[in-house]
């Protein structure tokens, strides 16, 4: 009998490997020495050995899943319980529960992690479809919102999934406010179609009238209908585009027809009127010289037969007339204004009244002297310095008052 740590060679050539439970048979050996079985049988632990290695390698070293690692070590545990091979079966058993609790391990680590997933999972389609309801509630940017609203759908799918109750609630939600906003975008264009025909409308109406008085010759009053036309078209508001474009184009095509027919006949009628331009250039020229007014009457009379003439001209071109017109007003108000200042100065009532303050500022003054010299004579100081300082102001007074009588007095030439 042949022997070894764990296992032995019996004479009649079993093999047996010792375990914690007794001596297990694992094989037959009737060829060779008992060594060279032992040694066979060790090579079958060694090939046991290096499989419990390899999937503690693959558990420890990958990530492997807790379910495939823990069927294989269900497999190598029944493989080591069975095995026909001499060696330390209890330490691979051991080995096998280490791993074992390593996977209990990353089972729960999975789990949780599984759990947290499916909880952030939970919290990206609560927050989609809490968007999708705000944008079905609220927004009335159509375009961006339906986009919006595929790219929510596109999160959606590529969220992680969570439980199936809790999911389904959420999906109905989303499909829900997908659905309200595709109403409340009919609703809408359904009442914009409406408003955009109640604007083609008027606006086909707006149109008629512009081409009705398209060869009108009333150029004032045409050209104030079309200008209340276009305010009229401007506060219709807008039909669809292609409506609107083939509308406006008629419209513009009658204003057009109307204004340029209008300008034809002011430029020929402005190219008649340059003769009374030049005619009016040189009547502004002598009016000009009137200026300064040193002669009132004069200067009104030389106005007046000027301006006669002026009328006489005739109507100028309109780009023209402002700024003549502007000129000879510029020299009427000139004259005017001397007219009133030459009213002014011989005005009797305010020359009176001028004429009085000189003549109570004079009698003033003579009292003043004469009480002046009273003191001067009695030799009151006192009653001297006030008399003096109420001449120099009487005086200055009467200065004053002197040059306001002189500008009523008669000048020469009026």
């Amino acid at each position: 009998m042949s022997t070894d740590p764990w296992g032995r060679v019996d004479d009649d050539g079993t093999v047996y490997v010792r375990t914690a439970e007794g001596e297990r048979a694992v094989g037959s050996w009737q060829a060779g020495e008992p060594e060279e079985a032992l040694a066979y049988f060790h090579r079958k632990y060694d090939e046991l050995a290096g499989q419990v290695q390899l999937l503690e390698q693959r558990v420890r070293g990958t990530d492997l899943a807790p379910a495939q690692a823990e069927a294989g070590i269900v497999k190598l545990r029944e493989a080591v319980a069975d095995a026909h091979a001499v060696g330390d079966l209890a330490a691979l058993t051991a080995r096998l529960d280490g791993l074992s609790e390593l996977v209990a391990h990353r089972r729960e680590e999975v789990k949780a992690a599984r759990e947290q997933a499916r909880a952030e999972a939970k919290a990206v389609k609560e927050r989609i479809v809490a968007e999708a309801e705000r944008i079905a509630d609220e927004t009335t940017h159509w375009k961006s919102g339906g986009e919006r609203l595929r790219q929510l759908v596109e999160e959606w799918k590529a969220a992680d999934r969570i439980d199936r109750v809790t999911e389904a609630q959420l999906w109905k939600r989303l499909s829900a406010a997908r659905t309200a906003f595709a109403k409340r975008r009919k609703v809408y264009f359904a009442g914009l179609d409406e408003q955009r025909e109640g604007v083609r409308a008027a606006k086909e109406q707006i149109v008629a009238e512009a081409e009705a008085i398209a060869d009108s010759t009333d150029w004032g009053g045409t050209a104030a209908v079309y200008r209340e036309l276009m305010q009229r078209w401007k506060s219709a508001g807008r039909a669809s585009r292609e409506v609107e474009d083939a509308l406006w184009t008629r419209f513009k095509a009658a204003q057009d027809q109307f204004f340029q027919a209008r300008s034809a006949v002011f430029a020929e009628r402005d190219a008649s009127l340059a003769a009374n331009a030049d005619v009016k250039e040189q009547l502004l020229a002598e009016a000009e010289k009137i200026l300064p007014v040193t002669d009132v009457r004069a200067a009104r009379a030389a106005l007046r037969h000027l301006v006669e003439r002026w009328e006489a001209a005739g109507p100028v071109p309109r780009e023209q007339r402002d700024r003549l017109e502007g000129g000879l007003r510029r020299v009427d108000d000139a004259v005017r204004k001397a007219e009133e200042a030459e009213w002014k100065r011989s005005n009797p009532e305010a020359r009176a009244r001028a004429q009085s303050t000189v003549d109570q500022l004079r009698t003033s003054i003579e009292q003043l002297e004469k009480r002046l010299a009273k003191a001067q004579a009695a030799g009151r100081a006192k009653d001297v310095k006030e008399a003096e300082e109420a001449l120099t102001a009487r005086r200055s007074w009467l200065e004053e008052a002197e040059r306001t009588l002189a500008e009523f007095s008669p000048r020469q030439g009026r």
